[in-house]
């Protein structure tokens, strides 16, 4: 679920959002390599089992756990969901992480829910046939961004994962924060505020 992208120097750690994959940063991987040894990650639940419980500690866990062959810490880069996992990485295990970058994402999103998102990404038209019907549907922002993660099959592009368990995981960030863990990080951050999320011809899709 690792994937070395190539470069020299410090490691450099990508992980994507909710509903993303590893590929949805081959755009930024090559000046990327410019600045170190890029690697990128699939998340677990996207194109491979998730795990028993959909709690960040146990997506974290399983991060960690593909973590082993790096013999120094990592510069990690997060884009939503894969934000929080970052600065969760860095408070559970301080001495893997050397800075982080955090684009797009909150520690506290208590009492808010998926479940009206969830069941808009339901009703989506699946298979896409074609590349173009992704782009027609989503926009050419968000199309290129579900072209990157969605899996392709013989009969066209189907979502990578299970939408209960995209709601399911987001369900989870409405029941607690992450302020302790936040706060309790101690390497250099950029945090990275994105005014629009990815959209549908100018509509939110979460």
């Amino acid at each position: 679920m690792l994937h070395d992208e190539g470069g020299t120097g410090r490691p450099i750690l990508l992980l994507h959002g909710l509903m993303g994959s590893a590929r949805t940063w081959g755009g930024h991987v090559p000046w990327l390599r410019e600045h170190g040894h890029v690697h990128t990650f699939d998340a677990a639940g996207h194109g491979r089992p998730a795990p028993p419980e959909l709690t960040t500690d146990a997506f974290v866990a399983d991060l960690v756990a593909h973590l082993d062959g790096f013999d120094e810490p990592l510069v990690v880069i997060g884009h939503s969901m894969g934000a929080l996992h970052a600065w969760c990485l860095a408070s559970a295990h301080p001495d893997r992480v050397a800075a982080l970058v955090l684009e797009d994402m909150a520690p506290d999103f208590r009492g808010r829910t998926a479940a009206n998102w969830a069941a808009m990404i339901e009703q989506w038209p699946q298979p896409f046939p074609t590349e173009q019907a992704m782009i027609d549907f989503f926009g050419p922002v968000a199309g290129q961004y579900f072209l990157d993660s969605f899996e392709r099959r013989a009969d066209g592009w189907h979502l990578h994962g299970e939408v209960s368990t995209f709601r399911d995981i987001s369900e989870e960030w409405g029941t607690r924060d992450f302020w302790n863990e936040w706060r309790s990080i101690r390497v250099p951050v950029l945090l990275v505020e994105g005014e629009y999320t990815i959209t549908r011809k100018g509509r939110c899709v979460g």
